[in-house]
């Protein structure tokens, strides 16, 4: 046996346990009732004073941009549906009348609607260029414009030149005004370059827009106090789970007794509420963030511990996934199978009769998850050099992201996860879900290739490649760098092209491969170094939230 390459230890240790939050200025029943009365007077803002008619195309896209970004969209799914529907075929019934050449309108309708699954021509964005075909150089000047293209432009689906150019026009103006720009302009082109809007974690964004909101001279009063409120609902909310999970984890952790592993369940909620943050998917959180946790000792165990023939036997059980055979595992890891298996037993007993089904594309994924552990340690053992192309298929699969998708599924009530939808997110994987697992293999390569880590384990992509190719290794990050964006476009355009019952499970990708872009911002590793991502952490968990 290995003695293993020890990860840092946790580095908030204990203390979400026992952790007390400030007591709130008012109490949750005033701050639920308030809000209720919050809700009909924004629903009210969907239509105009006859209570009837919908609001112009520029009102909608303004007022479901703002829902969005201050995280309040969950509250209003049918009104934004609605406004959503009626900003689309206004376009396609007067295409010269939407945007009103104002090109924040346009940008911010082409955004939004892609976002919401449907077809928007770039033609839309003609209007604002020159003679020369170029975007117009009266444009430079404007912030608010130029952020929204390059927000939209990100939009992008593969072979899409026009989106190519608008991400580069925008982002050398923005750049140049840096040092210019009062607050808050200065920080949300900041935060653009670094994210643009389609690839940033929601509640991330929630959480930094909410004061940006407040200094904006046109900002709705009724809008910020109720994002406000549902923001100290959800804070409540969120650490309550958390001090639940790290409870869990803790008996867990102690019980596996696999030193060796990595202890990082304060970053893994962080990663599991960064995709699925509203209040009535609590149990989607606990299930995804319970199996990551639980696959990380299976991960590191194969990674950088056990030998070959210790991974056979632990991957052999898996598949058997019987507690008889604990018998043929060594001992140290027959505590981990036994934990195993008993949590999935758990998860069953959450799932109402009806949905019982679903654990059987559990046990699946998982022991598939196990086989592409076990190959890459095999590849390991035998000194085997596979080809770039190989080396993608299995590395995308063995990240883990399609099985925790899955597993997120399954606490979804049954309007959204269907049996179709698990048909369709089983293995063979549909396109959607291949590209966020590669969006989440690419990014976590290249930070490690950039952290230098190392691992008993095959090499990166990044190495891949660089031997591949026989290229440099700034070489090798920018073509793994540019195939992170070539998947980005891919996800984009399957999430366009899906069924409409499946949108919702694509959505999903779509957030877990937002949240990889924080977790592995500039070659930053949140989840192996819990140090990185401890200022999100803080954040999402323990800045004040004002009233």
């Amino acid at each position: 046996m290995d003695a293993g390459a020890a990860f840092a230890p946790s580095v908030w240790g204990d203390f979400f346990v026992t952790y007390v939050p400030p007591p709130a200025q008012r109490s949750e029943e005033w701050i639920r009732e308030r809000a209720e009365e919050l809700k009909r007077r924004v629903h009210r803002m969907f239509f105009l004073e006859d209570g009837e008619a919908v609001v112009g195309v520029a009102k909608a896209v303004a007022l479901v941009d703002t829902l969005e970004r201050l995280g309040l969209d969950s509250l209003f799914r049918d009104d934004i549906a609605a406004a959503i529907s009626h900003v689309h075929l206004a376009g396609e019934e007067w295409p010269e009348y939407v945007g009103y050449d104002d090109l924040h309108v346009a940008a911010t309708r082409f955004r939004l609607l892609r976002q919401h699954g449907i077809w928007v021509s770039t033609g839309v964005l003609d209007k604002f260029r020159d003679g020369t075909g170029s975007f117009s150089a009266s444009l430079s000047s404007d912030p608010r414009a130029l952020l929204s293209l390059y927000h939209a432009a990100h939009m992008a689906v593969p072979g899409e030149a026009t989106l190519d150019e608008a991400i580069a026009f925008a982002r050398r103006h923005l750049e140049a005004m840096n040092g210019e720009l009062q607050s808050p302009v200065a920080e949300q082109v900041a935060r653009a370059l670094d994210h643009p809007l389609p690839r940033f974690t929601r509640l991330l964004e929630t959480m930094r827009y909410l004061p940006e909101y407040a200094q904006e001279e046109t900002h709705d009063g009724t809008l910020l106090e109720l994002a406000r409120l549902k923001s100290h609902i959800m804070r409540s909310i969120h650490l309550t789970e958390l001090k639940a999970l790290s409870l869990w984890w803790r008996d867990v952790y102690n019980a596996v007794n696999l030193k060796y592993c990595r202890d990082r369940m304060v970053e893994v909620y962080l990663w599991s509420c960064g995709m699925i943050p509203q209040e009535e998917h609590s149990r989607a959180r606990l299930l995804f963030a319970k199996t990551f946790g639980i696959v990380s000792f299976l991960d590191d165990t194969f990674d950088v511990h056990a030998t070959i023939e210790e991974c056979h036997s632990l991957n052999e059980a898996f598949q058997r996934w019987d507690e008889s055979a604990v018998s043929a595992l060594p001992e140290y890891l027959r505590m981990l199978y036994i934990k195993t298996l008993s949590n999935f037993k758990e998860f069953e007993d959450l799932l109402e009769p009806q949905e019982k089904y679903r654990m059987s594309y559990a046990k699946k994924a998982y022991q598939l998850q196990s086989e592409y552990y076990m190959q890459e340690a095999q590849w390991t053992n035998d000194k085997y050099e596979p080809s770039f192309e190989e080396h993608v298929e299995l590395s995308g699969m063995s990240t883990g992201l399609p099985m925790l998708n899955l597993m997120a599924l399954m606490g979804y009530d049954g309007t959204v996860a269907t049996q179709e939808v698990f048909e369709w997110m089983s293995v063979p994987v549909p396109d959607a879900v291949r590209a966020g697992a590669l969006i989440g293999r690419f990014l976590n390569d290249i930070s490690s290739y950039k952290l230098g880590k190392n691992k008993k384990d095959v090499g990166s992509t990044v190495e891949c490649y660089k031997l591949e190719k026989r290229s440099t290794g700034e070489e090798a990050v920018a073509a793994i760098a540019a195939m992170n964006e070539h998947m980005w476009r891919v996800l984009n355009q399957t999430c366009m092209e899906v069924d409409r019952a499946l949108l919702p499970a694509a959505q999903l990708v779509v957030s877990i491969a937002r949240t990889c872009e924080v977790i592995y911002l500039r070659g930053r590793d949140g989840y192996t170094f819990g140090s990185h991502a401890k200022e999100l952490v803080k954040a999402l968990f323990l800045d004040p939230i004002p009233f």
